[in-house]
C-alpha cells in the first residue's frame, strides 16, 4: 500500500504522465529488434508448436466429422426403425380393428340368436297362455250354457201338468213312428 501511494506522491510533484515522442528515449527501436528476433530465432519453436497445434484441430475437426458421420447413420438407421415400427403399429392396428369388428360381428350375432331364442320362447308361452285362457272360456261358455238350459228346462218343465202332457206327447208321436 506504501508503494502505491508513493506512486501516487511521485506523480503529484512531477508533472504528471505525458507521452514521450522520442523515438530513442522511449526505447521503440530496441523493442522492434528485440521483437524481430524472437521471431527469426523462435520461428522454428514457434512453427513446430504452431504445426502440432494446427495437426491436433485437423484431428479434432476429422474426429468431429467422424463422430457426425456415424451420428448420421445412427440416426438414418434409427429412421428406418421409427419407420418400421410405424409399419408394424399401423398393421398391429387394422388388425386390432378387424378383430374387433369381427368380434362385434360375432357379438352381435350371438346377441341377435340369443334374442330370437328368448322371443321364440316367450311367443310360445304367449301361445300356451293364450289356448289356456281359450279353453277357460270355452268351458266358461259351456258352464253358463249349461246353467241357463237348466234354469229354462226347470221354468218349462216345472208345472208337473206341462212336463206329463209334453212326455205324453213325445210318446204318442214316437208310436206313430214306429207304428
Amino acid at each position: 500500500m506504501e508503494n502505491f501511494t508513493q506512486i501516487f506522491t511521485l506523480l503529484a510533484h512531477e508533472e504528471g504522465i505525458g507521452l514521450n515522442s522520442d523515438i530513442l528515449e522511449v526505447g521503440l527501436l530496441n523493442i522492434l529488434a528485440l521483437v524481430g528476433i524472437l521471431i527469426y530465432t523462435g520461428r522454428d519453436f514457434l512453427g513446430s508448436l504452431l504445426e502440432e497445434r494446427r495437426s491436433i484441430i485437423v484431428k479434432s475437426v476429422q474426429d468431429a466429422e467422424d463422430r457426425l458421420s456415424e451420428a448420421q447413420k445412427r440416426l438414418s438407421e434409427a429412421q428406418k426403425q421409427l419407420a418400421q415400427a410405424n409399419m408394424v403399429i399401423s398393421e398391429i392396428r387394422s388388425e386390432a380393428i378387424s378383430t374387433k369388428k369381427l368380434l362385434l360381428e360375432t357379438d352381435a350375432f350371438e346377441a341377435k340368436k340369443d334374442l330370437k331364442i328368448r322371443f321364440d320362447r316367450a311367443l310360445a308361452a304367449f301361445q300356451s297362455k293364450e289356448r289356456q285362457i281359450f279353453l277357460e272360456i270355452k268351458q266358461q261358455i259351456i258352464s253358463l250354457v249349461l246353467k241357463r238350459t237348466i234354469t229354462r228346462a226347470k221354468e218349462a218343465f216345472e208345472p208337473k201338468e206341462r212336463a206329463a202332457a209334453l212326455i205324453n206327447d213325445t210318446i204318442n208321436k214316437l208310436k206313430g213312428d214306429l207304428l
